[in-house]
Formats: structure tokens, sequence, C-alpha cells
């Protein structure tokens, strides 16, 4: 896992609809990939991919509990990407982006 990454893709990732309603089903506590699948309908590997960024920089981890992929948001680490300041242009135009795609 690499420290280094591409803030603005973090936010894009973060913002997409599909994505973000990921991570709103994951700040409950972790969820196998199935439910959030089922949740989002979408595929297991559709999920997957549309996290992989996020999954290879730490902000979700992903498991595996008695063979099924299981998902886990860092919350502090996704929190701060919206609270560093020098990204606050970013999350504003990532609620934008999220508010053109809900209109």
């Amino acid at each position: 896992m690499s420290n280094s990454f591409d803030r603005e893709k973090i936010v894009d990732c973060m913002f997409n609809p599909v994505t973000s309603s990921i991570l709103a089903e994951l700040e409950d506590g972790k969820k196998q990939c199935s439910f959030l699948a089922k949740q989002t309908s979408v595929s297991e590997s559709e999920v997957l991919e549309r996290l992989s960024y996020l999954i290879e920089h730490g902000f979700i981890s992903k498991a595996s509990d008695d063979g099924k992929c299981v998902l886990m948001a860092n919350s502090e680490k996704l929190a701060s990407i919206i609270e560093n300041g020098d990204n606050f242009d970013e999350a504003i135009s990532g609620l934008e982006k999220m508010d053109s795609y809900l209109n």
C-alpha cells in the first residue's frame, strides 16, 4: 500500500453515486461484498472494481471471512480527505458532481 495517491481520484471515487452508496453502507461497519452488490444493484466484481483505488491506498480494507469477501472503510482516512483544507475545493467540486448526477 502506497502513501502517495491522487487526491482528486479519491474524491471522484468517493462522490461517484454508486461508490458513495457503497461507502454509506460501510459507515456502520464491515459488510460482505455480496450484500453491497445487492444494495447497489451491481455485481460483486463491479463493487471491487469501483473500490479498487480506495482499497489500493488503504481507504477501504478487503478481507476474507469464511471464504467470503468482506470490506471495511477506514473512516478516519476517508474523512481526512474532505477535512484537508487543500482539498476543500475538490470536495465542493465532488459534491457538485454528485448533485448533477442526482438531478
